[in-house]
């Protein structure tokens, strides 16, 4: 049976009133902190893990409508256990399983097409073939419904009619046989701006510059381009397709329930292209987005734990698409496994990349033509992030006396120690012109994290744990987690990006932002806590879109810019006062 994926909340709920009523023992939810602890102790303790998954899994073939994002979980992580024990069969039968729900279930944004590559690689490593062979033929299926290009189709059968040799079986003499396909770097485009309107087409363009050192896995398919491994630092260009019909805040994906097989750039949010660039090809092309003064700025995206490359270049596409964003999207994308189980070879393998961050950002502030770079990190890409910026700090000797090299850095929901925290920022400081803290109590992932740690608090844990210090402005988010998957409440909810928004535009302190309003911590310094509710987020904006592109400078010229695009008078009563206060105060 189909079924839909119901809200975190809901699903806990159910399953709170199911071991009362038919003594079912609770289970818990993929973001709660249980969860994140069970794929702790698949690092620790793989046999005990898998017990512990097929126990919960049990329990949810005893739920009607259960949750099937959960369901996903619980057996990717039962897989990857496998893997790590070698028993390579039984993990392809359940990444069959994985394939299945993708297939079934496109609300969850996984690619079927992989998961059926990835059981025929276990299948055939496990000897079993034959099984293989029929894996392939999903994932050759799977890929024409999809509309493939023909050479990736014939790479797909080839390989059947390999494993069906490999396992005794004839092989038809009509079967196609596909050529070896190179990779060649991409030559760099003429330049076309960020958003490109493709007229009647349904759909928007954003281009996305990216740097990552993952290694190329499936060059063929952009959403497969990069994988989680190592790799060597490479930079491209990345186009996302954003639907006409997009809801801020979203990254919409095919739904079962709207009869949608595969991703349709009207309807969703598609990785369209993925283009690597030489070094020279990249800087050159980026200095042309600056060439004509239009843009003059850029911001830097870092994703987090658990996150693939393609799900990283829609995030940052979405931001910049859903804050109106005037100035040159950039996504570093560090090699997360894009796996629950993989915490701790994230955490590993993310240090790494902050030596590469720095290097890169290094060469942004001087080849990129960009007169202002800021930059926004997410979760555990904070750890990269602020060992390049202590890194870059250190060896520029940075002092207050010097001009900062970085507009806006904002730590969003930092996944790192707290102690640690405050003590990099002294050095940090002065490499921007301001530090803000987004924190959420809310925030179930980093709760968990502060178990994993024992028990030390992490930097982006708000409410009382709001971390206060003279050196960043810490934002107290937790109105805007409103349920588990509070985690992205920085880029889900259009109340943030409006605050990112005025930051990025005016570098407003607190005091003259929108929804926000000041309270003591335990220290005796001031901590901010925003208020859901109180700003007309969408409506602001637009306004502050339309302000920047007419370079209003005075209060005449702000309510005849917005007088002439809303013909409604309370929603202009509420914007100008709200503008005002972020153009004409002064700033600390």
């Amino acid at each position: 049976m189909l079924r839909s994926r119901s809200a975190k909340r809901t699903f806990c709920c159910l399953l709170g009133l199911l071991a009362v009523t038919a003594n079912v023992a609770p289970s818990f939810a993929s973001s709660g902190p249980e969860y994140y602890e069970l794929a702790y102790i698949a690092q620790v303790d793989p046999n005990t893990a898998l017990n512990r998954v097929n126990t919960e899994l049990k329990n949810l073939d005893l739920i009607e409508n259960s949750d099937v994002g959960l369901r996903f979980d619980l057996l990717r992580l039962k897989a990857d256990v496998l893997i790590d024990l070698r028993r390579e069969v039984e993990a392809g039968i359940v990444v069959e399983s994985l394939a299945q729900l993708a297939e079934a279930n496109p609300s969850l944004e996984k690619d079927p097409v992989s998961l059926w590559s990835e059981a025929a690689d276990l299948l055939e490593e496990g000897g079993s073939l034959e099984a293989a062979a029929t894996a392939m033929q999903r994932k050759l299926l799977a890929q024409e419904l999809r509309g493939y290009a023909p050479s990736v189709l014939s790479i797909s059968r080839n390989r059947i009619a390999s494993l069906r040799a490999k396992a005794g079986f004839e092989t038809d003499e009509n079967e196609e046989v596909a050529a070896p396909m190179g990779i060649s770097p991409m030559a760099a485009p003429q330049p076309k701006g960020r958003m490109l309107p493709n007229e009647g087409s349904g759909f928007r363009e954003v281009e996305v510059y990216y740097a990552t050192d993952r290694a190329r896995d499936n060059p063929s398919d952009p959403a497969t381009f990069y994988g989680g491994d190592r790799g060597e630092l490479e930079l491209g260009l990345a186009t996302v397709t954003i639907p006409n019909t997009h809801i801020p805040g979203m990254l919409e994906a095919p739904s079962i329930w709207r009869l949608e097989f595969s991703a349709n750039p009207t309807k969703h949010v598609v990785l369209r292209s993925v283009g690597p660039l030489s070094d020279e090809a990249f800087y050159t092309r980026l200095q042309t987005e600056f060439a004509d003064g239009s843009k003059t700025e850029a911001f830097v995206f870092i994703h987090g734990y658990n996150v693939q490359f393609d799900q990283a270049a829609k995030r940052a596409a979405q931001i910049a698409y859903d804050m109106d964003y005037v100035g040159v999207p950039i996504l570093y994308s560090w090699p997360s496994k894009g796996s629950t189980i993989g915490y701790v070879s994230d955490t590993a393998v993310v240090r790494l990349s902050g030596r590469r961050l720095a290097g890169f950002l290094d060469d942004l502030v001087a080849r990129s033509g960009a007169t202002s770079i800021h930059i926004v990190a997410h979760s555990m890409g904070n750890r990269a992030l602020t060992d390049a910026l202590e890194i870059m700090a250190l060896r520029r000797n940075l002092s207050e006396a010097t001009t900062p090299i970085f507009d806006q850095i904002l730590f969003a929901a930092p996944d790192v120690d707290a102690g640690l925290f405050v003590n990099m920022v002294q050095t940090i400081r002065p490499i921007a012109r301001r530090l803000t803290l987004y924190a959420s109590e809310q925030d179930w992932a980093l709760k968990s994290s502060r178990r994993l740690h024992g028990n030390a608090p992490r930097a982006g844990q708000g409410g009382a744990s709001t971390l206060a210090d003279a050196n960043v402005d810490s934002i107290d988010m937790s109105e805007l987690g409103d349920d588990m998957l509070s985690h992205s409440y920085f880029a889900d909810d259009r109340s943030a990006l409006a605050d990112m928004a005025s930051l990025f535009w005016k570098n407003a302190d607190p005091g003259r932002r929108c929804g926000l309003e000041v309270a003591e911590s335990a220290s005796g310094l001031s901590v901010w806590k925003y208020r859901q509710g109180t700003c007309a987020t969408r409506s602001l904006i637009d306004a502050m879109a339309h302000l920047r592109m007419a370079n209003a400078e005075t209060t005449d010229q702000v309510l005849q810019v917005l007088s002439e695009k809303t013909s409604d008078p309370a929603l202009l009563d509420q914007l100008v006062p709200v503008v005002e206060k972020l153009l004409f105060e002064q700033s600390d």
